[in-house]
């Protein structure tokens, strides 16, 4: 499986899906976080607000309702997700993106680590968050797709559960481009939770979508990486055409450097 991969990387055909957890070894701050922080400019009691089960996207709801706009908080997110230049070219699982040259990257992020990445390590990149992006996108870049939109755009972002019944509609300019990008293209997706419900959701339109084509068979294969094992979801994940690549190691922290080592080393062998 992994062989198979290495190849489709080698070759260029691999769009990198990227979640959150990719950006945890460079301490940003946990959705738990940014409860606690919206409870705070809300004056509620963090234990309230960011409590067992609390739901990120129905705070942000609320937290939009009472102050008008997300501005503020988008301000702080801004802040609080940005890294030092020195941090980040310290960031193994970046240089490892870098290096795998991967030409288009998705992300649901809103963070700009990634791009940062490439440009500090001499690499052109353009950034993707809007339709007007799109129009300009170099083709020689590497392209970073947002998404869930950018912080320099506070239309753009996905925060809101409002924002998120929006997205699941996947009819924006960014959903038709994904459409038309997957189509011959395998995608890895690294860094997510299977208990994401809009990952899950886009999973399936990813399958309906070429199910809707007389050529369905011929769909490229996906993989997503796995931290843990879950044979209840690495079986729903195979029927919807995505191969789950399952960590063995040790330490959470450590499966995806160890997971991106094993691929460089066989992209590079692959010569």
């Amino acid at each position: 499986m992994l062989d198979m991969l290495a190849r489709e990387i080698r070759d260029r055909r691999v769009i990198l899906f990227v979640g959150a957890g990719l950006s945890r070894p460079l301490g940003l701050p946990s959705w738990g976080e940014l409860i606690e922080h919206m409870a705070r400019e809300l004056d509620f009691d963090p234990a309230i607000l960011a409590g067992p089960g609390a739901d990120y996207l129905q705070v942000a709801e609320f937290y939009k309702l009472r102050k008008g706009s997300i501005g503020d908080l988008r301000s702080w997110m801004d802040r609080s997700w940005n890294v030092t230049d020195e941090k980040l070219l310290a960031s193994k699982v970046h240089r490892q993106i870098v290096d795998l040259e991967f030409p288009l990257i998705y992300t649901t992020n809103y963070d700009s680590n990634l791009e940062r990445a490439f440009r500090l390590r001499g690499h052109d990149v353009s950034k993707i968050a809007s339709v007007v992006d799109i129009a300009d996108a170099k083709p020689n870049h590497t392209h970073v797709v947002k998404f869930h939109g950018d912080f320099s755009d506070d239309n753009s972002l996905v925060v809101t559960e409002s924002d998120y019944f929006e997205r699941l509609e996947f009819e924006s300019p960014l959903d038709l481009k994904l459409r038309s990008d997957v189509l011959g293209r395998t995608i890895l997706f690294v860094g997510y939770s299977l208990k994401d419900l809009n990952l899950r959701l886009l999973l399936y339109k990813l399958k309906r979508t070429w199910d809707g084509t007389a050529y369905a068979k011929r769909r490229p294969r996906s993989f997503i990486f796995l931290v843990r094992p879950d044979v209840v979801q690495e079986e729903v994940l195979e029927s919807r055409g995505v191969s789950p690549i399952v960590s063995d190691s040790v330490s959470p922290d450590e499966a995806v450097p160890e997971f991106f080592d094993r691929l460089l080393e066989m992209v590079r062998g692959a010569g």
